[in-house]
């Protein structure tokens, strides 16, 4: 079952339980990905789905942070946007997996010791490996620890 179909059916159920908060929400992110299918032309992959479901999370935080310290009514939509979109959305990696995973990198590339000139190298060869498994800010803090 595709997320859209998950999703069309999970908006069917709040309707007729007449939660017009999560309904919207769930139109909002059914319409991102029947947009993104649209532009594609045909049927999204999975990771393509994960991909537009990680997106709708990344703006809806922005609009939290940068909304008004007063606009408490935004602030509380959004956060209940982002329950709602963190259902569909795939786990990430943890903290300990990446770390594992910078270890192998940096035993592929053969540096013992990183140093912050050698951070580039590092990103180039992890970022492929951790796409869409990880927050790029997560695994550039994670990529610190280990500088020397």
């Amino acid at each position: 079952m595709s997320k859209i179909d998950e999703i069309r059916a999970q908006m069917v159920t709040a309707m007729k339980e007449k939660d017009k908060e999560r309904k919207d929400s769930l139109s909002m992110l059914l319409s991102a990905l029947k947009n993104k299918a649209i532009d594609k032309r045909e049927d999204l992959t999975e990771e393509e789905e994960n991909e537009v479901i990680k997106k709708e999370i990344r703006q809806t935080k922005e609009t939290m942070e940068s909304a008004p310290a007063d606009r408490d009514d935004i602030r509380s939509r959004c956060e209940k946007r982002l329950a709602v979109y963190q259902e569909f959305a795939p786990k990430d990696l943890s903290e300990d997996a990446l770390r594992q995973i910078i270890r192998e990198v940096l035993k592929d590339l053969a540096i013992e010791a990183p140093t912050p000139k050698d951070k580039g190298k590092i990103m180039k060869e992890l970022m492929p490996k951790v796409k869409g498994k990880a927050d790029g800010s997560v695994v550039n803090k994670l990529v610190g620890e280990f500088m020397a």
